[in-house]
Order: C-alpha cells, then sequence, then structure tokens
C-alpha cells in the first residue's frame, strides 16, 4: 500500500521496537477471520465433541508451534517458530496434545506438503500426536478419529 511504501522510503529499521511502533502507527489494518468457514466447521465439531467428553480438554485455532514446541538447535527451532497448526487440542495441564491440520480441497499445492511433513515430524519428536482432516470429512468421521487418537 502507499502508507507501507512511505514508511519503507523513511528507512526503518524493523529491527528496533521504536521504529516498529512507527510503522505500525503510519499503517492501517483490519481483522480477519482466524479460520475459513471449512476450518471453523472442524473447530466447532472437535469444540464440541470435547466438551462433551467432559476431560478438560481445550480447543485452539491456529497455534503457532513456536509456543508449543521448543529445540535446543537453534536451526531446528528457526524451520518451525513461524508455522502453524489449525487446531490444537491441549490438555487440563495446558500441554498439547493432539494437531488438527485442515486439508481443505486445494491441499497440497505448492510447498504445503513439505511444510506439513516439517510440522509433522517436529510434532512427534516432541509427542504431539497429528491428525489430518479433510474436507469430504463427515462430522462423525472427525469425532471418531479424534476419538481415536485421544484414547
Amino acid at each position: 500500500s502507499v502508507q507501507w511504501q512511505s514508511v519503507q522510503d523513511q528507512g526503518l529499521d524493523l529491527k528496533d521496537v521504536g521504529q516498529q511502533l512507527l510503522a505500525v502507527m503510519a499503517g492501517s489494518f483490519q481483522k480477519q477471520r482466524v479460520l475459513s468457514n471449512s476450518e471453523y466447521r472442524v473447530f466447532k465439531v472437535i469444540e464440541d465433541y470435547l466438551a462433551a467428553a467432559r476431560r478438560g480438554y481445550r480447543v485452539l485455532a491456529q497455534t503457532s508451534l513456536g509456543e508449543i514446541l521448543r529445540s535446543t538447535n537453534p536451526s531446528a527451532f528457526r524451520s518451525i517458530n513461524s508455522k502453524r497448526v489449525d487446531i490444537l487440542v491441549i490438555d487440563r495441564g495446558g500441554w498439547p496434545i493432539l494437531a488438527v491440520e485442515f486439508q481443505g480441497d486445494a491441499h497440497y499445492q505448492g510447498t504445503a506438503a513439505a511444510r506439513d511433513a516439517i510440522k509433522k515430524e517436529a510434532l512427534r519428536k516432541a509427542g504431539v500426536r497429528y491428525l489430518e482432516v479433510f474436507a469430504a470429512d463427515s462430522d462423525e468421521q472427525i469425532r471418531s478419529r479424534v476419538r481415536e487418537q485421544l484414547g
């Protein structure tokens, strides 16, 4: 946008928090949906199922892997830090136990398969289960697969 271009033209160093504030003040923002309609349907199916199960599970949307995984290897951490899982189930202690990836009709375009493989491997190494849900899955199929994953 024109506002962003004017900030770039000012030569701001966006590693500096004061200059980040200037950039934010010069920019404009609009809220956006956290999940698409299809992703939200899956979220609600899982959320309603887990609430009814009354086992203390909570459901989060669009959670950064850098917030739920850690690594002593800086390169490994940087490789996952900005990636997100669509839906995350945490236990009553706040520990991640199940990551759910929604694969819409256009899944696996471009580098999506490689990005998913990175997420899947990092989650596996951390002991977090991984479940892919597809657009064609019925509500009952989703509930059944979540039930299988959570025991």
